[in-house]
């Protein structure tokens, strides 16, 4: 007969507002966490994506790996660079590999 009892109380249906009231801190953690994390590195990866469509012969680069180099060439077409990291020598890396573009003039001062 207790079994009946408990299977009587769990019929006795969920309305939707205590559903969504269940349901409610969830939706704010969700939306908390799509403002503090998500949105912030989307515009980091946009203003990156950005930066790297920029370059041009002769900005100086800080790139992933920690080196200052000199852009020498741009190859659009196949996202390579050609930087210079010493007089006479030359190497290709990938245009995502770079990081910032080192501003030498703040850097004399």
């Amino acid at each position: 007969m207790f079994i009946q009892e408990v299977f009587a109380d769990a019929s006795g249906g969920t309305s939707v507002s205590s559903m969504f009231t269940s349901m409610a801190p969830l939706l704010v953690i969700i939306v908390i966490f799509y403002f503090l994390v998500i949105r912030p590195q989307q515009k980091k990866l946009k203003s990156h994506q950005e930066l790297v469509n920029n370059l041009k012969k002769g900005d100086k680069v800080l790139t992933a790996g920690g080196m200052i180099a000199t852009v020498f060439k741009v190859e659009s077409e196949s996202g390579i660079l050609v930087v210079e990291i010493a007089k006479d020598v030359k190497v290709k890396i990938k245009r995502d590999t770079v990081s910032q573009i080192v501003d030498s003039d703040k850097n004399a001062k």
